[in-house]
């Protein structure tokens, strides 16, 4: 099992092949849908990003609200084809890393393979344990989108598996046919 700590091993992303084991450690930004729209809008119109995306990797959640005394609530991925549309003028911001659940698209693979940017699967139904392995949690932009907003998250030995790698190859569950 590979460690990295992210944003500063984000250069070692192009040493990860599909089916490779991880733990991250250091900052997710955490992202949906809404929040995935506003900033392909804010980069398509050539506008300040409220976040640095460059060297950076997102988790696509939603979390649940905080319980007393944790930093956050249940924090599962949600399925990364809802990014798909959003994903490539992300990528050209600089975006590397993508953590989440299910397939990618062939453009988003091809994009991918342009930017040298990884695809990481978080395992569907643990939710609890991803909490367990946030150390802490704020909002840092789109407020209004509550758990769709963007989250900056400490994180620490955050199991993934490599669904894509930034050669565009692989695990064949995780590459869409279209």
């Amino acid at each position: 099992m590979r460690a990295i700590r992210l944003p500063e091993d984000s250069g070692l992303f192009s040493t990860l092949r599909a089916g490779d084991e991880v733990l991250l450690s250091g900052v997710l930004f955490g992202a949906r849908d809404q929040a995935h729209s506003r900033l392909a809008d804010l980069v398509a119109g050539g506008k300040p990003l409220p976040v640095q995306l460059r060297g950076q990797t997102v988790y696509y959640v939603g979390p649940t609200p905080a319980p007393p005394g944790r930093p956050i609530g249940s924090c599962g991925p949600t399925t990364a084809t809802r990014m798909d549309p959003f994903t490539p003028a992300l990528l050209k911001a600089g975006l590397v890393g993508m953590v989440g659940k299910g397939k990618r698209s062939k453009a988003v693979v091809a994009a991918m393979r342009e930017a040298g940017a990884v695809y990481f699967y978080a395992f569907g139904g643990c939710g609890a344990l991803y909490a367990e392995r946030v150390r802490s949690s704020a909002i840092v932009a789109f407020e209004d989108l509550g758990p769709e907003a963007i989250y900056r998250l400490e994180v620490e030995d955050f199991p993934v598996v490599v669904a894509i790698d930034s050669t565009g190859e692989g695990l064949p569950a995780f590459l869409a046919s279209t």
